[in-house]
């Protein structure tokens, strides 16, 4: 499809086709950028980036129902602003290869086409980084590691678009599996596969809302976590034992005490987590992925009205084994860890109830894992 479409808008074909998967967060919120654990699943809903080299060194970058293209010169790598501002994902990637000791690309044309719902918590941004990063070195004849590829995309997203994000996304979309979770201790960062039992299903809930200062809220529990960090005299809060986090409450700000809480506890629940996907203990996994939203509600603050009706609605529903917001939290999703059992009309059922209290349908997406990123053509 992206083929035609490029052929369409530049008139001749693509030599390069490359996909990555949007993610759901399983379990591990806000843990990566502190150094600890996190569980995702690679989905089947993606972004795909079609590339053709040109000799003149223009770059001519297009996504799909934004036309017409938009042209850079390849020695200019300024942030852009307003409707363009999609492009900072693929110019951050082209910014952070140098750094990786890797060749961009020169002048090509660029499309960009995706079916992963913006601001659902599914990060398209991570999907479109590793799609552009994928193309641009085969635009460029090079060849690194995943595990650099990965870290390639987050430079681009902390250091060029500006958010302070962990290895989750990026992880996650790179080294996904069908039928399988992706496991990282991001202090590594270090990439494992975990099965998925057979039988589990994901059901996302899209609210639909963002708050208006997401960035900003992102970027306050991230200060929020290195302050309590520092406090507690380590360098990460992945180092923080529960014994030791309760034998300091008492010289922590109440405000402190709690991110830090969310993230040791979270921490745990991943591990705890592991430790029932392999026994097949899917009860078990549904009251952690519950009772990791309400830590997120209570005491890291990254949930929303909205998240909250949706996550309690979902635990409470027949066939539902649990269920936690997913992604950076401040709007977007739930998602719902649920049986085969629970089909289309049950998801309706929930949807309505929260139509009913917001005056709004939220997206229902029953999601299917996939494998990672990679080169099509």
């Amino acid at each position: 499809m992206i083929a035609g479409k490029f052929r369409a808008l530049y008139g001749r074909a693509p030599e390069i086709i490359s996909r990555a998967p949007g993610r759901i967060e399983f379990i591990g919120n806000h843990t990566d950028y502190n150094g600890g654990t996190v569980l995702g699943a690679s989905i089947d809903l993606s972004v795909a980036v079609a590339l053709a080299r040109r000799p003149d060194g223009v770059r001519r970058f297009a996504s799909d129902g934004r036309e017409p293209p938009v042209l850079l010169p390849a020695d200019r790598l300024e942030k852009q602003s307003g409707p363009d501002a999609w492009i900072n994902y693929p110019l951050g990637v082209l910014a952070a290869l140098p750094a990786f000791g890797l060749r961009p690309p020169g002048g090509f044309d660029y499309l960009a086409a995706s079916d992963l719902p913006v601001g659902a918590g599914l990060s398209s941004s991570a999907a479109i980084e590793l799609a552009s990063a994928l193309a641009f070195l085969e635009a460029a004849g090079e060849a690194t590691p995943r595990e650099t590829l990965v870290k390639v995309a987050r430079q681009a997203e902390n250091d060029f678009v500006g958010v302070p994000c962990g290895i989750l996304d990026q992880g996650v979309s790179a080294f996904g599996r069908t039928d399988h979770l992706v496991f990282i201790d991001c202090r590594g960062p270090r990439f494992g596969l975990v099965p998925l039992p057979a039988g589990a299903h994901f059901w996302i809930f899209n609210t639909h809302t963002r708050h208006a200062l997401v960035d900003g809220l992102y970027a306050a529990r991230h200060r929020e976590c290195v302050e309590a960090a520092r406090a507690l005299g380590v360098p990460l809060l992945a180092d923080v034992t529960p014994a030791a986090l309760a034998a300091a409450e008492p010289k922590l700000s109440p405000l402190a005490f709690r991110r830090a809480r969310h993230i040791v506890e979270e921490i745990a629940r991943v591990e705890a987590t592991v430790a029932a996907l392999r026994a097949g203990d899917l009860a078990g996994v549904g009251r952690l992925l519950t009772a990791s939203h309400h830590s997120s509600r209570t005491l890291f603050e990254n949930s929303t009205t909205e998240l909250d009706f949706l996550a309690e609605a979902l635990a409470g529903a027949p066939h539902v084994y649990g269920a936690r917001l997913t992604g950076g939290g401040f709007g977007g999703a739930v998602m719902a860890l649920t049986d085969g059992d629970f089909d289309a009309a049950r998801a309706r059922a929930v949807a309505d109830a929260y139509a009913k209290s917001f005056g709004t349908d939220p997206g229902i997406l029953h999601a299917r894992t996939s494998d990672g990123a990679a080169l099509l053509a």
